[in-house]
């Protein structure tokens, strides 16, 4: 298939910029940006599946895990207070 997209002069400068940086011809970059936006997983699920198993092999228990993200969090911004809020 064959497509011809308009771009403006700033889009298509930025294109060409960062194929070049890549090593690519412009084509051959942007066939593989579609590629990668189309591999790409396609629900919130599919996004968050490998931290859900990480947390399932931990053998915790959700109460469990969120009082240790709570205790993290509390340990950060402790630490952050003490560096004076930055």
């Amino acid at each position: 298939m064959t497509l011809s997209i308009p771009f403006s002069s700033d889009l298509e400068a930025r294109l060409k910029e960062r194929a070049a940086a890549s090593g690519k011809d412009v084509i051959r970059f942007v066939q593989e940006a579609v590629e990668e936006k189309l591999a790409a997983p396609q629900t919130f699920a599919d996004i968050l599946g490998p931290v859900h198993a990480a947390f399932e092999a931990t053998g915790k228990s959700d109460e469990e895990i969120t009082d240790q993200f709570q205790q993290i969090r509390e340990q950060l911004w402790q630490e952050k207070q003490a560096r004076g809020g930055r």
